[in-house]
């Protein structure tokens, strides 16, 4: 398997309460994230943990990864943890930190890849499947200032 490993950071003029609430709400997703086409709810857990998610995402790349998470750890309102499996295996962290005046974003993403095709593709395409990410993840911190009604400071 081909391990990937990105850190993506957002900077947003809005309140952490309200950052929090649009973060973990990920069934609400594909309403303002462009490039997610799918966040389904399959099992809800207790108290923030055990809920799974069916996720398809795709850039303008031609091809939709599909992978399931689970929610392992929750600490409102700092950090989400889940695990994926599919596609995409590993694990991913949000982590927020903030006041009433901005909130700065975090998202670990930590996985391999499962697809035979995308491991053999992955010493030639390492540089397109980063550029994907890095591209869908941006639409992301776009979507969620739009939605929040607040300036996107900072996206890496």
């Amino acid at each position: 398997m081909a391990r990937y490993r990105f850190l993506t950071t957002w900077l947003l003029g809005a309140p952490l309460a309200d950052t929090w609430r649009a973060v973990q709400d990920c069934e609400r997703w594909p309403d303002w994230w462009r490039g997610i086409e799918q966040a389904e709810v399959i099992a809800r857990g207790a108290a923030g943990t055990g809920l799974r998610v069916r996720c398809a995402w795709r850039s303008v790349v031609p091809y939709t990864v599909r992978f399931e998470t689970e929610t392992v750890r929750v600490q409102p309102p700092h950090v989400i943890e889940v695990t994926a499996r599919g596609e995409l295996e590993g694990r991913g962290v949000w982590r927020l930190f903030g006041s009433d005046e901005a909130t700065c974003v975090t998202y670990d993403w930590d996985v391999e890849t499962t697809k035979a095709w995308m491991n053999a593709a992955a010493p030639l395409a390492r540089p397109l499947f980063a550029w994907n990410h890095h591209w869908i993840m941006r639409r992301g911190g776009e979507g969620l200032a739009r939605l929040l009604d607040a300036r996107l400071l900072a996206a890496t």
